[in-house]
């Protein structure tokens, strides 16, 4: 008999020093390999040399064929860095309205040079075009000669209202014969300004971006190899080449993204705090509800219509050096051992270290010289959270952090003896130092997104995760959890991400058909970008004080899920997961049994005031055990569709009855997937809504959840 051949999915992440990349065996759920080479930052074509360096490597050293690779995904930090050092191409931007606005047009969408970093700016150039008259093709050509002609490598093209009618915006890239990209392409909401700015944003790394995606396919190709190829955004889900060659600035954060969708892969948390612990700086992201936070973000001061993982960084890690002021230990960071070329004292041999001397130095020229490290026959060893953790024997045997505790104690201790206190008292001085850095990131956002502090459990990524996130989680009295694999964990979630879109649309009051049309479109973009039909979850969200409805879909790409050999999990298994995310080791029911989803409920009392109420908290995992809606307290209707419809106009009617105005957030499940109309506020419009939706249902039996307040 054959062996069965394996389906190999490979992740590769881009980080600041290191490129990392996994083979994951889809059939078991394993890790065949891991590979790490330096990050090819001056490399004549970038960091895409590494990419394919990693990719070559793994292949070789664990002898995966072509044939067995069915998806190849990766995250990149170019945008970013691009970016940061100003390295963009000039933008002409065609700034487009009638006659009447021409002024206020121009304003809107002259942007002018966008600072980027100190001393550090895209430039632009601009051009107007009328637009109460048809557009000619001499007078668009014309334009975009001229803005080449001062330079411009890239065009945007942005007209007001453009979100509406893009015909105009269409009609200009159409005519360009260097790339050209437009704000339609990037948002469906108004505001002429920001639109225009992320697209000259976007338009600005374009050319690079482009490079780097043909060279990746190109050398992927060339290896023999015709799997897909995608890429991270910053959302955590993944998407073609095609779309990064157009929205390169989607990729903004991938990073951090693809370490949230690693952890989330196997660690299943309702309520946390995603800690991803480098060499240099911590990644702080919050989930709620079983996902993590988004938000729209801001380069360099400049708002974006772009949303990504709400990540924060606090500039200390595992590597970070430690400063004193000759008497105490003043701070710990922001400079790294990785930054200074220094390796860590507690991965020496201990008698390299032996009649070592503290002396104090500047990392990099222009720092404070009052960072210390270990001097020992001719050599210099850094002093690090890691040392100081694994001198206190915080760091478990097998650990990716775990070091020579001896080598640990022998560096602490003579960096304690130096300020005339115990190694231990230096060791946890250094580690309360770097706990509090991230607690002041990590404080103000349990508090903003208003976390239950009794569910939050805190996740630990990264090389050194073991380092700082259980030592910051007991100064919270909180429990954590280590993910596994936990120094790669970013490349598992690049190689295992699901699909994520979005659209978004300014409407001052949406109505069912609104939400249809984005829903629809938004679908057929996801199914397009490779996502499994039955595998897709599409939301609704209406933020009220902007007018603005969003609408996503989320499904796993079709390659992982929905195969006979794709890790479900049974009934059982699912139960126990249910009371550990409720908390709880009695209550929990399954409600009723559906395709594709496993949904429980758990009676819970909780006192207002001097009388204690119920409520019912539920929870909706699908297949493989991936938390797809969690409510506080729900009511729960489930049969024909016709019937759960009724249900809920009824329950509609006693909400609209007790004198309140907006109507509760409903989901339905068909079996197959899972809608929110969480964004309609009018409880007519829900109902309609709810019965067009279930007129659709394939299913004979549905489930509608009602949120309670």
């Amino acid at each position: 008999m054959h062996a069965a051949a394996r389906r190999i999915r490979v992740g590769i992440d881009v980080g600041g020093t290191f490129t990392k990349a996994v083979a994951i065996d889809m059939v078991e759920g394993s890790i065949i390999g891991k590979v790490t080479v330096p990050t090819t930052h001056s490399s004549g074509e970038g960091v895409s040399t590494g990419i394919v360096q990693a990719l070559k490597t793994l292949m070789q050293r664990h002898a995966i064929t072509n044939s067995e690779i069915e998806l190849i995904s990766h995250s990149t930090t170019q945008a970013v860095n691009a970016l940061l050092e100003g390295d963009t191409a000039k933008v002409g931007i065609v700034g487009m309205g009638v006659g009447l606005e021409k002024s206020n047009v121009i304003k809107r969408t002259n942007v002018r040079d966008i600072e980027l970093a100190p001393n550090k700016y895209l430039h632009t150039c601009y051009r107007f075009l009328d637009t109460s008259k048809y557009l000619q093709d001499d007078e668009v050509k014309e334009t975009i000669s001229e803005l080449k002609s001062e330079g411009a490598q890239v065009i945007v093209v942005s007209e007001a209202y453009g979100v509406d009618d893009p015909s105009n915006e269409q009609f200009v890239m159409l005519k360009s014969d260097v790339p050209a990209t437009a704000g339609h392409e990037l948002t469906g909401i108004y505001g002429l300004e920001i639109r225009t700015l992320t697209a000259a944003i976007n338009a600005g790394i374009l050319p690079k971006a482009t490079g780097t995606a043909k060279f990746v396919e190109s050398a992927v190709r060339n290896e023999g190899i015709t799997a897909p190829v995608l890429i991270m955004k910053g959302d955590g889900g993944v998407t073609s080449m095609r779309t990064f060659q157009s929205k390169p600035i989607i990729t903004v954060l991938s990073g951090p993204a693809a370490s949230v969708a690693g952890a989330l892969l196997h660690l299943r948390v309702i309520d946390g705090v995603f800690i991803e612990v480098g060499g240099t700086s911590t990644n702080v992201c919050v989930i709620k509800d079983g996902r993590p936070e988004i938000r729209y973000v801001t380069i360099t001061q400049h708002p974006t219509c772009i949303r990504s993982l709400d990540v924060r960084v606090a500039g200390v890690a595992g590597g970070s050096l430690v400063r004193w002021s000759g008497r105490k230990i003043t701070d710990v960071g922001p400079r790294s051992a990785h930054i200074a070329g220094l390796p860590y004292s507690c991965f020496a041999q201990p008698d390299e270290l032996e009649g070592g001397q503290i002396i104090t130095f500047s990392p990099k020229e222009g720092d404070p010289i009052d960072y210390v490290a270990i001097e020992a026959g001719g050599k210099r060893f850094a002093i690090t959270n890691t040392c100081a953790a694994n001198a206190l024997g915080l760091v478990p045997k097998g650990d990716y952090a775990y070091a020579n505790v001896e080598s640990a104690k022998t560096a602490l201790s003579i960096l304690a003896s130096r300020i005339g206190t115990t190694m231990e008292q230096a060791a946890g001085m250094i580690l309360d130092i770097s706990a509090k850095k991230v607690l002041d990131i990590v404080e103000p956002m349990v508090k903003e997104y208003k976390l239950k502090r009794e569910r939050i459990v805190f996740v630990g990524g990264g090389g050194g995760a073991s380092v700082l996130v259980p030592y910051v989680a007991r100064k919270m009295q909180l429990s954590h959890k280590i993910a596994e694999h936990a120094e790669v964990i970013s490349s598992i979630g690049v190689a295992a991400a699901m699909i994520h879109e979005e659209v978004e649309k300014t409407v001052s009051n949406p109505k069912p058909e609104d939400i249809t049309e984005l829903a629809e479109q938004v679908k057929k973009t996801a199914l397009e970008r490779g996502a499994l039909p039955e595998s897709i979850t599409i939301q609704s969200e209406f933020i009220s004080e902007r007018s603005l409805l969003r609408v996503t879909a989320m499904g796993n790409v079709s390659l992982d899920i929905g195969t006979a050999n794709a890790p479900e999990i049974g009934d059982s298994e699912a139960h126990v997961l249910a009371c550990e995310l409720f908390g709880v080791n009695e209550g929990v029911q399954r409600i009723f049994d559906m395709k594709n989803y496993h949904i429980f409920a758990c009676e819970m009392s909780k006192k207002k005031l001097f009388l204690k109420s119920k409520k019912q908290p539920v929870l909706v995992l699908d297949k493989y055990g991936r938390v797809r809606l969690s409510v506080d307290n729900a009511a729960i209707f489930n049969g024909a569709p016709d019937d759960v419809a009724d249900r809920v106009d009824e329950l509609l009617h006693e909400h609209r009855d007790s004198g309140k105005d907006l109507a509760p957030q409903v989901h339905i499940l068909d079996g197959v997937k899972l809608m929110d109309f969480s964004s309609l506020t009018a409880p007519e419009h829900v109902a309609k809504a709810v019965r067009d939706e279930l007129k659709k249902a394939a299913a004979k039996d549905v489930a509608a959840i009602v949120r309670l307040q």
